[in-house]
């Protein structure tokens, strides 16, 4: 039922992103360099939690459509450093609505102590998850 729901949510998000040139697979990222304004491909995926391939065509994709500004990394040579471009910049608030319009749609059916439920049971299995992930390491 995650898996199913998490599907429906990208597809619902993907349709009300892209008029604003973004997809729900290039929300941590634009996230990510919200909160601290550059990072390497690392960071990012790691802030993601997707693979380095992954988060490598995200990034091209991201950069072939203005949303990002890659530069050389002052403390080392082999890394670059991503940015939000002036153009994500200039949609974020529009971005942010919508991420806020879809996450509050979906919820929409839940009375507010089973939203807050929810939340916290899936921040508890966000959670355990990312404990196992870590503990393979």
């Amino acid at each position: 039922m995650t898996n199913w729901a998490a599907r429906l949510f990208a597809k619902v998000m993907d349709k009300r992103l892209k008029p604003l040139g973004m997809s729900c697979g290039q929300m941590p990222v634009f996230f990510a360099l919200s909160a601290r304004p550059a990072l390497s491909q690392k960071q990012l995926a790691e802030a993601a939690a997707t693979e380095q391939p992954t988060m490598a065509a995200t990034l091209k994709r991201m950069q072939r459509d203005g949303l990002l500004v890659k530069r050389p990394n002052p403390q080392d040579g082999r890394s670059a450093l991503y940015s939000l471009s002036p153009k994500a910049l200039e949609r974020s608030g529009e971005i942010r609505a919508a991420v806020d319009e879809i996450n509050a749609a979906a919820l929409s059916s839940l009375e507010e102590g089973e939203r807050a439920t929810f939340l916290a049971t899936m921040a508890k299995v966000v959670g355990t998850l990312e404990d196992r992930l870590a503990g393979e390491d």
